[in-house]
């Protein structure tokens, strides 16, 4: 597993996984517009609530479809 910087994106396919908190929304679009700014594909995600994990069907959607995973936290 590595670390993926935005500007060595270009190409790759980036999940941005929201976890369903206030604003994160409005984090995750700015991280896109970033992402798709040098070539990146971007695919959007949410969890159903941010007060349990992730089911595991999306987990596994994620790790199939996408090279890196951003997930919005806020607070």
């Amino acid at each position: 597993q590595r670390q993926m910087c935005i500007r060595d994106s270009a190409g790759a396919t980036v999940g941005l996984l929201d976890i369903s908190k206030p604003r994160g929304k409005e984090f995750l679009d700015e991280v896109e517009r970033q992402l798709t700014a040098v070539g990146a594909k971007v695919n959007r995600y949410a969890k159903p609530t941010f007060a349990r994990v992730a089911p595991v069907e999306l987990t596994q959607k994620i790790s199939v479809e996408c090279d890196a995973v951003i997930e919005g936290l806020a607070d």
